[in-house]
């Protein structure tokens, strides 16, 4: 009876792995097995979207809502590029780049797949400048390109539906209640958006081409070893992380200075004028996610995104 079972099983595997398709993540060239197609992920996620922005309060600070566009923009337009130059073009037109800067005091940000992406004001007293904010949009951003919301949704279904036949799941409309029960836990549907983690692989894989993709935009690779060493400090030394579902702050320093010679290659400095002063406001709201920690401190920084 064990062999029979383990037969069926192995057969189900066979046949979900076969109704999907492999990609390919820039930058790491890690294989992904992905049940859900971008149609799909970009339906669910624009809901999510426009849901939280009807509720979500935007920054009124002129000048920090300016900044947190001008360097998001000046990522994406990296990321678009290299992504054209490198046969990956087909990706570009699912991106339709949104840069929101709102009022919550959470250390948080997160980038919802195809490029919309939120930053709380509670983040900029931790980045302090444009280039450590690079480093974290970069993350953001990364997590949108290596389909990691994709990949997430694309595991829940395995494991909310592996008995079934997976056609009665992922239907051509990306909207049927099976999918949308499963995207319930990989975009937070029902609770702060973004609250869902990612793996501790994917939350590694992100700061690498975020470190990459901040080199690409112009921006100093170098700074996210302080920015880092800042959010360790803030958060009196972060998780362990034996117990956490992304890097302690220990592991991701030292696997960004790892990445950092890879990140050099690309970093060709911009001319840019010297970037105007952060303006902190006090007011702000409580609902966050995303990089999340608790509201009145600074947390260990767990960026998300959702694609």
């Amino acid at each position: 009876m064990k062999t029979v079972r383990i037969f069926l099983l192995s057969v189900v595997a066979a046949l979900m792995a076969s109704c999907g398709t492999t990609n390919t993540v820039p930058i790491t060239g890690r294989k992904q097995n992905l049940l859900v197609n971008d149609e799909q992920v970009l339906s669910l996620s624009n809901q999510q979207y426009q849901e939280y922005m009807k509720t979500a309060r935007l920054s009124t600070d002129a000048a920090n809502t300016a900044m947190v566009k001008r360097v998001g923009q000046r990522l994406a337009n990296a990321v678009v590029t290299y992504l054209n130059s490198n046969g990956m073009g087909s990706e570009v037109s699912q991106y339709k780049w949104e840069f929101s800067l709102v009022q919550d005091n959470n250390v948080n940000a997160f980038c919802m797949p195809g490029g919309k992406i939120v930053v709380y004001d509670g983040l900029l007293p931790v980045t302090q400048n444009e280039a450590s904010l690079a480093i974290v949009l970069g993350h953001e951003i990364a997590h949108a390109v290596a389909k990691h919301s994709a990949e997430r949704l694309s595991n829940q279904v395995k494991q909310q539906y592996s008995g079934q036949i997976l056609g009665t799941v992922l239907n051509a409309s990306g909207a049927s209640s099976g999918l949308q029960q499963a995207s319930a836990v990989v975009f937070g549907l029902g609770s702060s958006l973004g609250s869902a983690a990612y793996s501790r692989s994917q939350e590694s894989e992100a700061d690498h081409l975020g470190l990459v993709f901040a080199a690409m935009a112009g921006y100093d690779p170098q700074v996210a070893v302080s920015f880092w060493q800042r959010m360790a400090s803030s958060s009196g030394g972060g998780s362990a992380s034996l117990f956490s579902d992304h890097p302690s702050d220990a592991t991701r320093i030292k696997n960004i200075q790892n990445w950092m010679p890879e990140a050099k290659k690309y970093y060709r400095p911009a001319n840019t004028t010297p970037a105007a002063s952060f303006h902190f406001s006090t007011k702000s709201s409580s609902n966050g996610a995303g990089i999340n920690k608790n509201q009145g401190t600074m947390p260990t920084l767990h960026i998300s995104n959702k694609k």
